[in-house]
């Protein structure tokens, strides 16, 4: 693993060895590199250098370090190489990552690379294509480890030999029957503890957790995580194994995801690539809920012209519209994040969305009144120069609090209603929540200040 100070280094020395077209010593420099940190290597290089970095690589370590690299950083390097250089390099790779590198290409140019690999490796290939992208079948990989259940360990043993190469990470063997559909799994460490002639089926635990070619992605990896799994087996539509998902594949899936909300959260609700996305469609999503926003703010310029009289009345009022809005917004925004969070991991459920709403509420009071108190206390002292500083001080602190716990609820009620009618919550809350704590947090504020000047200045 390479810090950021040896990256530096390491990116200064291999510039230098290119100026002077030093092939032994950059060589010499990448054989034993983990292919990650290659990858951050040639991330760090400009694109010239860093396809003549790749073309230095031998096949196997090429296959590996494509796998690390970002999308738009491999499509550079795809694009500038040879078919028959790309079908060697596919060749190399476990069916997942070549299903993955394959798709990315032209038509034209996937055709001739899965023409020219190994035969079985291309049957893999069009297999996986066949499923879509986002699901089980998408993400799998059909290199897997099984074994009849009337097989003794001895033969799953030798099954394990012959297929060591081809699978790297071997956490279970996987059991079928004679219809090849999966009815158990057998630990490594069971495996290697039993006696020789031991069948499968007397050693093999039947309860087996699967998910099917269709499932989502997004609920392999909750499956994954709830019942912390290293590898789980897929099947088809008939229980017949056809692949496996590993943790590192998952791994990837939860990256996406989170990439993809944060995307959505930026305006880019279509699976681009960010660098690749054009200003036209990131503004063409954003753009109608700055709108909505931009309206709202009109209603809430509405409600201040109302209350002008007001407001003229006891200027002082107006220095602290900035805190209580913001205070208002950040709590909404808090709350919001929550709850958009737990919708896109299925921890908040719509069914059970009041025992969190319950407790936001309760939150809310907490902070409210803590705020609201120390916004009493600060004012109480700062303005002591008003006839009935304390008087006044009190009703901004019991605006801060009921504008809080407003903007709490709003904020963890709006994520349900947007997901209820099938709008995006991540990239739909921000405008509402900042509307409607807008609007309501000055109706909220500017009324109690209305009803102390009619009753209390």
């Amino acid at each position: 693993m390479m810090e950021n100070g040896d990256l530096r280094e390491i990116i200064e020395n291999i510039r230098f060895f290119i100026t002077e077209h030093n092939e032994i010593n950059l060589k010499n420099m990448l054989v034993d590199t983990h292919p990650a940190d290659i990858a951050d290597i040639i991330v760090n290089l400009e694109e010239e250098e860093s396809e003549y970095i790749f073309s230095l690589l031998p096949a196997e370590q090429a296959s590996e370090v494509l796998a690390y690299l970002p999308d738009y950083s491999r499509a550079q390097i795809i694009e500038e190489l040879e078919d028959e250089r790309l079908a060697e390099l596919v060749d190399e790779m476990d069916s997942d990552d070549a299903t993955d590198l394959v798709s990315e290409l032209p038509e034209e140019k996937a055709q001739k690379v899965l023409e020219v690999i190994d035969f079985q490796d291309s049957r893999e290939v069009k297999e996986l294509l066949r499923h879509e992208e986002d699901t089980a079948g998408g993400i799998m990989a059909m290199e897997l480890i099984g074994v009849n259940e009337n097989s003794t360990v001895d033969e799953a043993i030798e099954q394990v030999r012959k297929r060591a190469e081809e699978v790297e990470e071997v956490y279970y063997i996987f059991v079928v029957n004679d219809q090849q559909k999966l009815v158990g799994i057998v630990s490594i460490k069971k495996l290697i503890l039993s006696s020789g002639k031991t069948r499968i089926s007397a050693i093999m635990e039947r309860d087996v957790i699967s998910v099917t070619t269709d499932m989502d992605q997004e609920e392999v990896a909750r499956i994954v995580k709830k019942y912390d799994l290293v590898a789980v087996p897929v099947v088809d539509e008939q229980g017949r194994l056809v692949g496996r998902i590993t943790v590192d594949d998952v791994m990837d899936v939860v990256d996406d995801e989170a990439s993809e909300d944060i995307h959505r959260l930026a305006g880019i609700t279509e699976e681009v690539e960010i660098h690749e996305t054009s200003t036209l469609k990131i503004s063409r999503v954003r753009l109608p809920w700055l709108l909505f926003a931009f309206f709202g703010e009109i209603g809430s310029a509405a409600v201040m012209s109302y209350f002008e009289a007001s407001l003229k009345q006891i200027l002082t009022a107006a220095f602290f519209i900035p805190i209580i809005m913001a205070m208002g917004g950040n709590a909404g925004i808090q709350s919001s994040t929550i709850m958009v969070r737990g919708l896109a991991l299925g921890d908040i459920g719509l069914l059970h969305a009041k025992k969190q709403i319950f407790k936001e509420f309760k939150v809310s009071i907490i902070n409210g009144l803590i705020c609201g108190l120390l916004l009493f206390l600060i004012i109480g002292l700062l303005f002591s120069k008003l006839e009935h500083p304390f008087r006044f001080s009190a009703v901004i602190g019991i605006a801060m609090f009921f504008i809080i716990i407003n903007a709490t609820i709003v904020g963890a009620i709006i994520p349900l209603f947007l997901k209820r009618i099938n709008v995006d919550p991540a990239i739909a809350t921000g405008p509402f929540i900042t509307t409607s704590n807008d609007i309501i947090g000055l109706l909220i504020y500017l009324g109690l200040a209305s009803i102390y000047l009619v009753y209390f200045a």
